[in-house]
């Protein structure tokens, strides 16, 4: 953990941030300090806006770490697990993962021998499909691109990469990874307050109280009231649990909580169940009310077609997003939906950074049932019985070795870093048009990650089957620029998937890599 940038005097700014509001100039963290009196002032109101709860003026001070050997556990149920944060991290989809770069909690000699065991075993697994996918990926990328088999080295890396993203989903979600992480002043007090909460208390713990100390060395007044951290057994998932008896997996009771889960949401990985009945009306209302114009002057789907089409709204075929601060694309706010949804560990970690897309994700060991081996399968892997074989045999090894470490009363929140990233999450997850405007469109895109792709078109499909007017003209990225005129219609140049989206309609689009 390393603080790389950060506010330099955070402390005083806040208090200078505090003091303007209330005065006819600007109050600089100099004058907060310059004299004694300035100073009494100075911890006087850091003490009352604190204690009030006035807490943005600790929003300003902005705070940029670097972060190694973090578990990819952790930054899915932690530090992602809010909107707001920016984070740039190594990406398992294009940077082979390399053995031994996987956490080793602390563990008896038995348990240790068990662990590693694993680890190695999920390790060589995730090699092997590597190697036996590579032909399938290869047969279906030269059939895409059928002049590039004439000098198949040139393209072998791309395709290993294709390959080794897809094999990713049976290594241990204790995998580690390294990232830049940048928080507010006030994010870092509310993670030091929560950070001991299910489903890594331990590490999150220890990552925050780094954060922490590294803040402080850059102004030892900014923690000065900070809060103690809630002990576990205080939050409210804790209690609510032990209420319920759930505090270890347990097989029957979860079990019982994935069948109904499994049977509303079918045959689909995402179902909608809820929306804004009245949404066309009330974004079309909208976009008259930005204009003062009436009804009769924008009827509703000329209303909608000025924000939604491209041929109208050229925003939309920008690489800049400028939805969120145009005053017109605002009016798409007013329109909501909620998907129950099933992504994989690793599908649902890329999902989650559509923050605007908030979902209320699972204490993971609700979810577990020991002896039944719970994944979910890429398309990919089902499309080569080898490789599907080997990644059961994996998973099932290592469903096991779960279990014996869970009986042997290894902390769960230790045994399940071997959980791997095809185990499924199953959530709720809820938006407003304008924000799943920019996440669907993205990720309609063939270069998306696979199953967030296929849950954008089955989204896309369900409210076209409710409300078409509100998605009639959500298409991929390239699909928007051909319709606002610009070229090159794919933006994504070397990465082009080959494949002429935009000629297709949404119920065309297939793609296995």
């Amino acid at each position: 953990m390393t603080l790389t940038n950060g506010f330099t005097e955070p402390f005083d700014n806040a208090v200078a941030t505090a003091r303007t509001c209330y005065n006819s100039r600007i109050i600089t963290p100099a004058d907060v300090r310059k004299d004694e009196r300035a100073i009494a002032m100075r911890d006087r109101i850091a003490r009352e806006t604190y204690e009030a709860g006035h807490h943005t003026t600790l929003q300003h001070a902005t705070f940029q770490f670097t972060l190694e050997n973090v578990t990819r556990q952790t930054i899915w149920s932690f530090l992602h697990a809010h909107p707001f944060y920016n984070s740039e991290q190594v990406s398992q989809r294009y940077v082979e993962v390399k053995p031994g770069n996987v956490v080793l909690p602390a563990l008896g000699e038995a348990e240790e021998a068990l662990y590693r065991a694993a680890v190695e075993d999920m390790m060589g697994g995730y090699r092997a499909l590597i190697e036996l996918l590579k032909p399938k990926v290869a047969e279906e990328y030269f059939r895409i691109f059928p002049a590039r088999k004439r000098a198949p080295d040139r393209w072998a890396l791309g395709l290993k990469k294709k390959a080794q993203e897809i094999a990713r989903y049976v290594l241990p979600i204790g995998t580690f990874a390294h990232l830049y992480h940048t928080i507010s002043g006030l994010t870092l007090h509310r993670y030091h307050r929560l950070c001991q909460q299910l489903d890594v208390p331990t590490e999150a713990r220890l990552v925050v109280e780094a954060m922490v100390a590294e803040v402080s060395k850059l102004d030892p007044l900014f923690f000065q009231r900070i809060e103690d951290p809630l002990p576990l057994e205080q939050t409210l998932e804790f209690r609510t649990l032990a209420e319920h008896g759930r505090l270890r997996a347990s097989g029957t009771d979860a079990r019982r909580f994935l069948r109904e889960f499994d049977e509303a949401l079918g045959t689909v990985r995402s179902r909608l169940v809820d929306y804004s009945v009245n949404g066309p009306a009330s974004v079309a209302a909208a976009v008259r009310a930005v204009l003062g114009l009436t009804r009769a002057e924008l009827p509703d789907d000329a209303a909608l077609d000025r924000v939604l089409s491209p041929k109208q709204n050229p925003y939309l075929g920008e690489a800049l997003t400028l939805t969120t601060v145009s005053k017109l694309t605002r009016a798409l706010g007013h329109a909501h939906f909620t998907f129950q949804k099933k992504l994989s560990h690793t599908a649902d970690s890329q999902d989650q950074r559509h923050r605007m897309t908030p979902a209320s994700r699972p204490v993971l060991h609700a979810h577990f049932v020991p002896g039944e081996v719970d994944v979910i399968v890429p398309d990919l892997i089902a499309a080569v019985p080898e490789a599907h074989e080997r990644f059961f045999e994996v998973v099932g090894r290592t469903w096991k070795t779960i279990e014996r470490l869970l009986d042997a009363n290894v902390p769960q929140e230790f045994a399940l870093y071997l959980l791997p990233n095809a185990f499924p999450i199953r959530f709720y997850e809820s938006g407003d048009l304008l924000h799943h405007h920019h996440k669907w469109v993205h990720r309609l895109c063939y270069t998306a990650q696979e199953e967030i792709w296929r849950c954008s078109k089955e989204e896309v499909g369900q409210v076209a089957r409710v409300q078409p007017q509100l998605v009639r003209h959500i298409r991929p990225p390239c699909t928007l620029r051909k319709e606002a005129g610009i070229t090159p219609f794919c933006p994504e140049g070397p990465r082009y998937c080959g494949v002429p989206v935009w000629n297709l309609e949404p119920e065309q689009m297939q793609r296995l890599i």
